[in-house]
């Protein structure tokens, strides 16, 4: 590693240049890099925490043309917010709330206009530091380097930045551009999703640090431990898309007979049962998409209308 106060090679501007040559030149073209619309870019950022990035397209797409704007979402039922993030497997059910949330916000408090700034935006339900930040830079162009696992895992290698928050983003800070946060922060990204990833392809993707990178050189490709997505297969948010996917085709079902089309493994008193089940549609009635009710001695659960 490095030694203190030696993160970045001397040709710096050198290594900017490469970076930013080398994204524009090829680099996965996904929506929401094709504008500079926050609230779009905003949904993608929400859509994509707990979501493969492939996966995010189809829904921010079908997201943008049903609530194409700010207002429209802000004017939406939070109940249909909340039955889109579940159909579409999106994670924590939390998180379509805060969106609904801070376009409310927006709108009643700010005119409609995002504020520009990181620290104003970070003001906004749900938008915590790195989520402010990243709209900021990709809407505006007025934010800071963006530090996540991936950039984490480039600077480690690349520079030898030890594994320590405060230096990720001091070095992350002196090599962004002044000025361009949208182009470097997209690119940097880029480097670690594409050329950087967990199991490196440094030749195939042609890094265009790869002569500058203290890994490529070692061989000595160790870097901080990043989580893994959770399996989808099998998940508590799978299962909670089941069961709206089954009340759609009933007009109201009792527990016993919903159980075995969400699960196949379904047993009234096993793991899987009407306790697990009851738990499940319980969830999805404080959402607002669900409501239960009783039938000759029987919970049945309907879609809320």
């Amino acid at each position: 590693m490095s030694e203190e106060g030696d993160r970045l090679p001397a040709d710096t501007e050198a290594v900017q240049r490469a970076l930013i040559e080398w994204y524009e030149a090829d680099h996965r073209a996904y929506p929401w890099r094709q504008t500079d619309d926050p609230y779009e870019i905003l949904v993608s950022e929400v859509m994509s925490q707990q979501t493969q990035l492939d996966r995010v397209v189809s829904a921010w797409t079908d997201f943008t043309e049903r609530w194409p704007t700010v207002a429209d979402l802000a004017e939406a039922d939070r109940a249909d917010v909340v039955g889109f993030w579940t159909e579409h497997s999106l994670g924590y059910n939390n998180r379509a709330k805060y969106l609904h949330e801070a376009a409310n916000q927006v709108v009643a408090d700010y005119d409609g206009a995002f504020p520009r700034d990181p620290d104003e935006l970070s003001e906004l339900m749900g938008v915590g530091p790195y989520t402010a930040n990243a709209v900021a830079s990709f809407a505006f162009n007025n934010g800071d380097a963006v530090v996540d696992t991936n950039v984490k895992r480039v600077l480690y290698r690349a520079f030898g930045v030890p594994d320590e928050d405060s230096e990720f983003e001091r070095v992350a800070s002196e090599l962004m551009p002044d000025g361009e946060s949208r182009v470097w922060n997209n690119a940097v990204m880029e480097l670690g999703g594409v050329a950087c990833g967990k199991t490196p392809s440094c030749d195939e993707a042609g890094c265009p640090w790869r002569g500058r990178c203290h890994a490529y050189e070692s061989g000595d490709f160790t870097a901080p431990d990043v989580p893994t997505q959770p399996d989808f297969e099998g998940s508590r948010r799978q299962m909670r898309g089941r069961v709206v996917s089954t009340l759609k085709e009933y007009e109201e079902l009792p527990l016993d007979d919903l159980g075995p089309r969400v699960r196949v493994d379904y047993a009234p008193d096993g793991q899987f049962g009407r306790e697990w089940l009851g738990e499940l549609v319980a969830d999805l009635a404080e959402d607002g998409l669900v409501e239960t009710g009783e039938r000759e001695g029987e919970t049945v659960a309907r879609l809320k209308k």
